[in-house]
């Protein structure tokens, strides 16, 4: 069994409540997951918020997205979705382009290279995953998923 949060980050009082206990696991197992991909993608050069929209873009295809759109899929929130998107273009892995139709919109685009340098990483990170998560098995893993997403609902 693992040390309780408390002993992990060495607090001798007790917490103010459950909700803060809880609150706390939560952020603190969030950062080591966080930084153990952090560290798988670190070869590859992208950050999780750069991976994580070019799946999005990916997932998008040829229609591509406008910035609010992508900022809405992220699994994360980024503060500046503009940015996370000018670094992809000077990465060479999405372009933007002005709508004819609607100058505007500007829909954003995967580049075969944005592509080329995701699609090895499907694999490295479901791996990943599954070396943090599954000695927990499917059905702690289901519960896991269903009290995350009742958190959510709120």
């Amino acid at each position: 069994m693992s040390p309780s949060l408390r002993t992990e980050i060495k607090q001798r009082k007790p917490f103010g409540s459950l909700e803060q206990e809880a609150y706390l696991n939560l952020a603190r197992t969030v950062a080591c997951l966080e930084h153990e991909i952090a560290e798988v993608l670190k070869p590859y050069g992208l950050t999780q918020t750069q991976y994580n929209a070019l799946r999005v873009l990916r997932g998008a295809g040829d229609a591509g997205l406008s910035r609010n759109e992508i900022q809405d899929r992220l699994v994360a929130r980024v503060p500046d979705c503009t940015r996370l998107l000018d670094r992809l273009m000077a990465m060479g892995f999405a372009t933007r382009t002005r709508e004819e139709d609607d100058r505007r919109v500007v829909t954003t685009r995967i580049t075969p290279a944005g592509l080329k340098a995701i699609e090895p990483l499907d694999e490295v990170i479901l791996q990943a995953h599954r070396g943090q998560l599954s000695h927990l098995g499917p059905e702690k893993l289901k519960s896991l998923i269903g009290l995350l997403e009742t958190v959510r609902e709120k």
